[in-house]
């Protein structure tokens, strides 16, 4: 059971350092390209992608059930989720939606959105004092 968790956590990290050098690539050709925007348009590139492609692979993995659980550690948790957890979050959204839990997915929204930036502000305060 050990060897699993530990096979899972490596198959998890990979994808992780994966995803986070598609990140920089990916957002820094943005930025390198289009010099005279004035929006972190490179972090917005990154989340829209990371969001095409996790509802892309997860329909896949849905409707065809084409990955397996191992494949799903490496692309959904460890590259997509390094590359942008708001993809993640986009795609639980979904899935609440199309379970007809919109209250959920309603609160989840919010809470999110709210709650991370409540947070960067907290953290930026603190940081602040220090």
């Amino acid at each position: 059971m050990f060897k699993t968790y530990l096979w899972h956590a490596a198959l998890v990290g990979l994808g992780g350092s994966v995803g986070a050098v598609l990140r920089f690539a990916i957002s820094g050709l943005v930025h390198r390209s289009l010099p005279s925007v004035t929006l972190p348009i490179g972090t917005l590139c990154v989340n829209v992608l990371g969001c095409l492609v996790i509802g892309f692979l997860g329909g896949l993995v849905e409707l065809r059930q084409v990955f397996g659980p191992q494949a799903r550690l490496f692309l959904f948790i460890g590259v997509l989720g390094s590359f942008t957890t708001f993809s993640t979050f986009a795609y639980e959204t979904l899935a609440l939606t199309q379970q007809a839990d919109f209250l959920r997915a309603s609160v989840n929204v919010l809470f999110q959105i709210v709650l991370c930036l409540a947070c960067v502000w907290l953290g930026f305060a603190v940081s602040k004092l220090m």
